[in-house]
């Protein structure tokens, strides 16, 4: 089950939209703001040429209803110079709403560019703890999923809301110019569909929270089940795995409608607020016409289209509402995961490291990963340089998290570790990384050539150190029967047993040539002869280094000049394997245990 911040956990459900998280991602884009200010003032324009059309419609049809009466007929002088007035008005308008779509698109793609930037550089600033409490398909629905909703409701969404805005105080302005009676007719009409919308906003927006949680929930079980499709078909799991999928893809089909259908009633009911406001218009229009109000034929023609003006920004208003309703849930991820609380900025730090010689003391280290349980408690030991160091005991013994606080991927609670006698917190993660190389029981590989995997993160590598540790890690023979050599692509053509990949990882920690190593199990996954032979070469890349080996399989580290048997987080034996072995304590009974005493 996950733990806090994992994928398992419901977003805070509330019947309101709260803008504050989506204010928090526009945030991120502030220097964009003047492609936001420049969309906004198209925008206005394209509102002003709505807004003044129908006023000159108002001439128009008065000028063609006066004609019509009149023996002369319709006098198209009068009426010409209007038209052409309009047509290059909303021609403007036009354009108008063109350049503002277009620049309200790029500052939306832009501030996603930078949200994606972001949660890059946040994921490399997180602690450990954050990933063992979240799934990496979560975590990847937040840079995909929940980055391109808020992206497409601000390309769209947005522009659209600024024309609105400006068009919805134009429109107000101009009805009660022409005539103040309709003005709150209309008004009172749309009002009662506004709060009708206003409503299924609140309704509908929890629906839209738990529809980006579920996806989130989904892109994790899904990356988690097809990641490791082989065991599921082993252990024979597809119904199990399939039923859990389906209670997922239900709760999100559930949550999906809902949202859907609530946001889907506020466009219909804006619209029957609108026309039910025209209905209105005709009957009290011709009632203030008959009664000589000042209210003439093309008012009431010039009022409906102002009437359809002044309902459009309302549904957009709605419609607009909907889609953020869907940001805002969006954004709630995306900040959620923003905030995360990050491993301490080091850049203060500017102690250098020197020649490394490979002395390493743990003294009363104290851990935990919570509160609830201890892992580590009182660990005391002292390793001087070139010393090779296993370390054995039960699962759970602490074997594992002691390697972890040694690189710093977990802080200790307590105590100390000290590499040459300076504390690895005087150093930079970065430097406590770059003094040792990992090779861990499982194995990763990118999609690349052979050559950019054995030289991760290293440049200049000549193709004669290349040679030298394959040779030492039994890659050689491979690497000769690949079609371009070191340049031939790792992909779905490329066959790697699980043997070679970790071959493969050992060269990659070779070429790194730290002067300290940790080997987690590293010869796991090869062959009994293969075994041999990467043992050879790990003896070989041991010589003058510092070594921490975590073995499970006791016959790899008969040669270690120091083993530290681990139980409940305490060493509770060291010595030399014959030593160990002579005292007939935990160390002899795990050891007899795999193989018959000597």
């Amino acid at each position: 089950m996950p733990g806090p911040g994992g994928h398992g956990r419901r977003p805070m459900e509330k019947g309101k939209l709260d803008f504050k998280q989506l204010f928090k991602v526009l945030s991120y884009g502030k220097k964009y703001l003047p492609l936001i200010i420049l969309s906004t003032i198209f925008a206005a324009l394209q509102a002003v040429a709505s807004i003044l059309g129908p006023d000159k419609i108002k001439g128009i049809t008065n000028a063609i209803a006066n004609g019509i009466a009149m023996p002369g007929g319709i006098n198209m002088d009068d009426v010409m110079p209007t038209v052409y007035f309009m047509i290059g008005l909303y021609l403007v308008g036009a354009i108008s709403g063109y350049l503002s779509q277009l620049l309200a698109n790029e500052a939306t793609q832009r501030i996603s560019r930078v949200l994606r930037t972001r949660i890059n550089e946040k994921i490399n600033k997180l602690p450990l703890s954050y990933f063992d409490s979240t799934t990496t398909g979560d975590i990847l629905s937040r840079i995909t999923n929940d980055v391109d909703t808020i992206s497409q409701t601000l390309g769209s969404a947005f522009a659209n809301l600024l024309n609105a805005l400006v068009m919805f105080i134009g429109v107000v302005i101009m009805m009660f110019v022409v005539n103040w009676q309709l003005s709150l007719i209309t008004i009172g009409c749309s009002f009662v569909g506004f709060i009708g919308s206003s409503v299924v906003i609140g309704v509908s927006q929890k629906y839209f929270r738990r529809r980006q949680a579920d996806l989130g929930k989904m892109n994790g079980q899904i990356e988690e089940i097809y990641s490791n499709h082989r065991i599921v078909k082993a252990f024979g799991a597809e119904e199990e795995t399939i039923e859990k999928f389906n209670e997922v893809n239900q709760s999100l089909r559930k949550n999906n409608r809902m949202s859907q259908f609530f946001s889907g009633m506020m466009g219909p009911l804006m619209n029957f607020a609108g026309n039910f406001s025209y209905a209105m218009i005709f009957m009290i229009g011709v009632a203030l016409a008959l009664n000589n109000a000042g209210v003439d034929f093309g008012t009431i023609i010039s009022f409906t289209i102002y009437a359809r003006l002044f309902s459009s920004p309302l549904s957009t208003f709605a419609q607009s509402f909907s889609s953020f309703q869907q940001a805002g849930a969006a954004s709630e991820r995306v900040v959620n995961l923003l905030e995360k609380e990050e491993m301490e900025d080091e850049s203060y730090k500017t102690k250098e490291v020197g020649e490394i010689q490979g002395a390493v003391e743990f003294r009363h280290v104290n851990f935990s990963y919570d509160s609830s349980r201890v892992i580590i408690h009182d660990f005391s030991a002292k390793v001087n340089p070139g010393m090779k160091v296993a370390i054995v005991g039960p699962t759970g013994a602490g074997k594992t998290t002691m390697v972890n606080l040694l690189m710093r991927f977990y802080e200790t609670c307590g105590g100390d570790i000290l590499i040459d006698g300076v504390s690895i917190k005087e150093y930079k993660r970065e430097q406590i990384h770059d003094m040792f190389d990992m090779i861990l029981q499982d194995t990763w590989l990118f999609g690349g050539t052979v050559r950019e995997n054995l030289c991760f993160n290293k440049v200049g590598v000549s193709d004669e150190t290349l040679d030298k540790v394959c040779h030492a890690a039994g890659l050689d023979h491979y690497v000769a029967s690949l079609p371009n050599g070191y340049d031939t692509p790792l992909d779905d053509t490329t066959s790697l047993s699980e043997g070679q990949k970790q071959q493969l990882t050992i060269a990659r920690a070779m070429v790194k040539d730290s002067k300290m190593l940790i080997l987690d199990e590293a010869t796991s996954s090869v062959d009994t002869r293969t075994e041999i032979k990467i043992q050879e070469a790990m003896d070989a890349l041991t010589e003058g280094r510092t070594s921490f080996v975590i073995a499970h399989r006791l016959s790899t580290i008969k040669n270690a000049d120091l083993i530290l048997v681990m139980k409940d987080g305490d060493i509770i034996e060291q010595g030399t394997h014959k030593e160990l072995l002579g005292k007939k304590g935990f160390y002899a009974e795990l050891y007899n245990s795999q193989f018959d005493p000597e």
